[in-house]
């Protein structure tokens, strides 16, 4: 089971710096942003308006921002586990640098194809790492069909399961923006397969 961690701090720290730096940049964050009363929530969360800035585009730099807000402790920690116990593996797999692009790419592409689906919807806020989340999700999937060789039988079960969780717990809290773990999924899936392909020629 590649999602076992068996690492104490300091080897964690060695194995998986860039996953460690996401998960210290994103509790920093939140500390940050409530001790200055919301202020990094207001000025980085995704923002779409149906008229004026109907793809977000407006301020940019909000796609790569909301990556690392999040909306309360309970928001934070959920995404911050996923991250501590799924990324390690996808990590050493592409190599840290490949897996920083991989990581920001996936969030970025999710905000873009949720602002696509909610175009002229209405007013949106959204902040979370999820949709960069849903792409390390993704690459498992993409592994799980067509590099069976690469993951063990449970590591396979475990990412249909967590897939097949994620898709009824979007759907059951309305909160929870699903087509920006659609559209993480689908591009971490894309460009797992696209590094795949690469490594094959």
């Amino acid at each position: 089971m590649i999602f076992l961690r068996y690492e104490n701090f300091r080897e964690y720290l060695r194995y998986y710096p860039v996953t460690s730096a996401i998960l210290a940049l994103n509790l920093l964050v939140f500390l940050a942003d409530l001790a200055l009363d919301g202020r990094l929530f207001a000025a980085g969360a995704f923002f779409q308006h149906p008229v004026i800035d109907r793809y977000g585009l407006s301020e940019p730099w909000r796609y790569v921002t909301s990556i690392f807000l999040h909306a309360d402790w309970e928001h934070l920690l959920f995404n911050a586990f996923a991250i501590l116990v799924f990324a390690p593996p996808l990590e050493r797999l592409i190599g840290h640098f490949r897996y920083a692009v991989f990581y920001l790419l996936a969030g970025i592409l999710a905000n873009a194809y949720s602002a696509a689906v909610h175009v002229g919807a209405g007013d949106r806020i959204s902040v979370g790492a999820s949709g960069a989340v849903y792409g390390v999700f993704g690459a498992y999937l993409y592994l799980a069909l067509f590099r069976k060789r690469w993951m063990d039988e449970g590591s396979r079960r475990t990412v249909y399961a967590i897939l097949l969780f994620g898709l009824l717990y979007s759907v059951i809290y309305p909160r929870i923006d699903i087509w920006a773990h659609v559209g993480g999924c689908l591009a971490g899936f894309l460009m797992l397969g696209m590094l795949a392909q690469g490594r094959n020629r």
